[in-house]
């Protein structure tokens, strides 16, 4: 464990064997597309419910507490990740300023934060696509929608769109980007139909009591309650933006594409959360859809609006797979950098000839097709949650430390008020953590625990010997 504080510097994309360059295909509307795509998606068609539950109307809090200090991690990312433009997102930015050992916690913490989501939202989908066939006369068997927890055998529908959209990344960077992009316009159109059609039956009453369960996390363990604990699971529905970070390598003009697209996109976002949060309120008591696997096609149904119903129902069909596109770019990129870097096999930080991680992507849909075909939604989302937060405090923490160790650095992108936002996202996070289920805290722990045991085994060592042989040729 010598070199368990070794930083890593970033290598110039020229200086990289062609083996292991990324193709630069990405443009800033892209990034903004990839964004949106991730952010909205699952959290706002599906966790909606699960956050009311939680928290009843003062969901709409809960939204924004968790999309303020996800908007001050995301201007931390922003300006790192144009100090540092390489792919690897936190894993990266922590090995560059803090080590090596530091950089396998991330990295470990967000590979389990990327499967997860990429889970999650698969489960979501399936819960949206099994409730539009069955609206047509064509539903599945419920053993087949549904994992062995919630007395099914296996959710099928997930594990199709886990292969669908692996196919789609393996088929090339740009190509699925452009499409994602198609979706996103979709997705958004849905989003404003639901609007259009729950807001002229909006009823004030269905706001009191607003905060029926208080606002800190308590309850019983497995049913935590409050505004806090709501904001700790629907907190999934912010961050999508990191995906974007995992880009770097890939854009065309990383110091100007990366933070419109991570600033953009947030922007945007939290703005069309607060929105839907409030009209879902008001169309339907927050009792209604609480324990929906598709809530907002449940309240279209409710206020007499089936149609409006399919046609969300289709649009989540056709759009949710743009945040299992976003997220699984992410896992595939961090897989791959974390390879690149000899803390796992270099075999698997081969690209193919289109520019694309086969072998990664390959992989990385195996481990998610476990999780999606037998694990249900909120436990996905909770613990997807913790490796996030830990992501983000590292975040806020690197941005910090190289304000103070490099200030003269070049920034093409400077948070605004850097201790405020910087602080304020890391004991944001750190709340956000505590308020977790308990579960899925000691669960973190002990990934965390089984992460650093396979370091001093194994990738403390591996990556030693990389950097060796690669000084040598």
């Amino acid at each position: 464990m010598k070199s368990w504080n070794f930083r890593k510097a970033v290598v110039a994309r020229e200086d990289m064997p062609e083996e292991h360059r990324l193709k630069q295909s990405l443009s800033w509307p892209h990034l903004v597309a990839l964004g949106v795509g991730a952010i909205v998606g699952t959290g706002i068609l599906t966790l909606i419910g699960v956050g009311a539950g939680k928290a009843g109307p003062a969901v709409i809090l809960s939204f924004a507490i968790a999309g303020i200090i996800c908007a001050c991690a995301a201007l931390a990312y922003a300006e790192v990740a144009t100090m540092i433009p390489a792919s690897g997102s936190a894993y990266t930015y922590s090995y560059v300023v803090f080590g090596e050992m530091i950089a396998w916690m991330i990295g470990v913490a967000l590979i389990l934060e990327y499967t997860l989501v990429v889970s999650a939202v698969a489960v979501g989908w399936s819960g949206y696509a099994a409730g539009f066939l069955d609206s047509i006369g064509m539903g599945l068997p419920k053993a087949l929608i549904q994992g062995p927890e919630l007395g099914g055998v296996i959710n099928l529908p997930a594990i199709f769109i886990i292969w669908v959209v692996a196919g789609l990344l393996m088929a090339g960077t740009r190509e699925s980007a452009t499409l994602n992009a198609i979706l996103v316009v979709i997705k958004m159109a849905a989003l404003a139909l639901f609007i259009a059609v729950a807001l002229p039956v909006f009823n004030a009453d269905h706001f009191h009591p607003f905060m029926p369960n208080g606002f800190p996390r308590s309850g019983p363990a497995g049913h935590e309650v409050g505004v806090m604990a709501a904001a700790a699971i629907i907190f999934f529905a912010f961050y999508g933006f990191d995906a974007i970070a995992t880009a770097a390598e890939e854009a065309k003009n990383p110091g100007r594409d990366l933070a419109i697209g991570i600033v953009g996109s947030m922007a945007v976002c939290v703005l069309i959360y607060m929105v839907i949060g409030a009209v879902a309120v008001g169309a339907v008591a927050y009792t209604g859809f609480a324990d929906s696997a598709e809530p907002l096609a449940l309240i279209l149904r409710e206020i007499g609006q089936p149609w409006a119903a399919r046609v969300l129902g289709a649009s989540a069909v056709i759009a949710l797979p743009t945040v299992i596109l976003a997220f699984f770019y992410g896992q595939s990129r961090i897989f791959f950098t974390v390879a690149r870097d000899g803390l796992l096999p270099a075999t698997l930080a081969r690209v193919s000839s289109r520019g694309t991680p086969v072998r990664i992507t390959i992989f990385t849909a195996i481990v998610c097709s476990a999780f999606g075909g037998l694990i249900p939604l909120t436990a996905i989302a909770a613990l997807a949650n913790a490796g996030t937060l830990a992501a983000f405090v590292a975040v806020c923490a690197a941005m910090l430390v190289l304000r103070q160790r490099e200030p003269n650095a070049e920034r093409k992108f400077r948070t605004p008020l850097p201790w405020v936002v910087g602080l304020g996202g890391i004991f944001g996070c750190l709340y956000l953590f505590y308020s977790l289920p308990v579960r899925t805290q000691l669960y973190f722990v002990i990934a965390q625990v089984i992460g650093l045991i396979l370091y001093a085994i194994y990738g403390n060592r591996a990556a030693a010997r990389f950097r060796s042989s690669a000084s040598t040729r």
